[in-house]
């Protein structure tokens, strides 16, 4: 069936850790997202939108290629790699040496299926669900601390139910919306603005998402939308963003908690912007 962007709905949380994560503005997400035969993100990230909507077809992209490995791995071996997962989610295995060198298997591995469960595993036991890379593509998130980490069956299997409509792929933002076409619904959760010089760590792509390419998607968002295909994108709220969104169809401003720093006393709220080209 299509999307329901005004029905009221128990939000289905996602199974990885991940910086902007949308589960706490879903309703917002879907209040504005246009009704559509298929669902298009460019930037999937935990997919919390493509789990949270009931698009007939889904095409969910993003460049992280670990990412997409894993969901791929759930989406075509979803028991069984599920069950695969379980023996490095033992208590054994929740210690700075095992972490350490199951981040070296992982950037050595060839193999898609030990390297989608790694990196599962460093995502559940790395510093704060952080995805990031050096400038060589080697993982170097350092070891997170936490008492006690559990493999998240119930979501990974509600994932693997949701995939049956889905198809993923490892593609970058320009070649997506050029290919997508009449019927689609484009959600762009790109790589923040930063609002400071030191949230722009928090970027995962190792090449990182500068202003100019901010730039690019918010044309090629007006440029899509004069196409018939209604275009999404969220992003902090900053003087940089108001210029670039300035000619969107809707501008919905809001303020969120923000949840990158481990210390509480370090979680600020922060204003968002929901920008729609349609």
């Amino acid at each position: 069936m299509n999307n329901s962007p005004h029905n009221e709905i128990k939000v289905i949380q996602p199974f990885l850790k991940w910086a902007g994560n949308k589960r706490s503005i879903i309703d917002r997400i879907t209040h504005i997202l246009p009704k559509g035969e298929r669902l298009v993100e460019p930037f999937c990230g935990s997919a919390a939108v493509f789990l949270n909507t009931n698009f007939k077809e889904n095409l969910i992209c993003d460049t992280n290629s670990d990412l997409i490995n894993l969901y791929h791995q759930l989406q075509t071996d979803n028991h069984k790699f599920i069950k695969y997962c379980e023996k490095y989610f033992i208590s054994e295995n929740n210690t700075p040496e095992k972490y350490y060198a199951f981040r070296e298997r992982f950037n050595k591995t060839k193999s898609k299926k030990l390297r989608a469960a790694l990196f599962l595993y460093l995502n559940k036991h790395g510093y704060n669900g952080l995805c990031r890379y050096n400038k060589s593509g080697q993982f170097n998130v350092p070891v997170g601390s936490y008492k006690k980490v559990t493999l998240p069956r119930k979501k990974m299997r509600l994932f693997a139910d949701k995939t049956i409509h889905a198809k993923f792929l490892v593609s970058d933002y320009t070649t997506t919306m050029e290919n997508a076409k009449k019927g689609d619904v484009i959600y762009c959760d790109p790589p923040y603005v930063p609002l400071n010089e030191s949230n722009s760590s928090f970027q995962y792509e190792k090449n990182g998402f500068s202003m100019e390419q901010q730039t690019l998607l918010a044309t090629l968002a007006e440029e899509t939308a004069n196409r018939g295909i209604p275009v999404l994108i969220s992003n902090h709220l900053t003087d940089f963003t108001k210029e670039i969104y300035s000619r969107a169809t809707i501008i919905s401003e809001f303020s969120v908690q923000r949840n990158i720093s481990c210390k509480g006393d370090k979680r600020t709220r922060a204003s968002e912007v929901l920008a729609l080209f349609r």
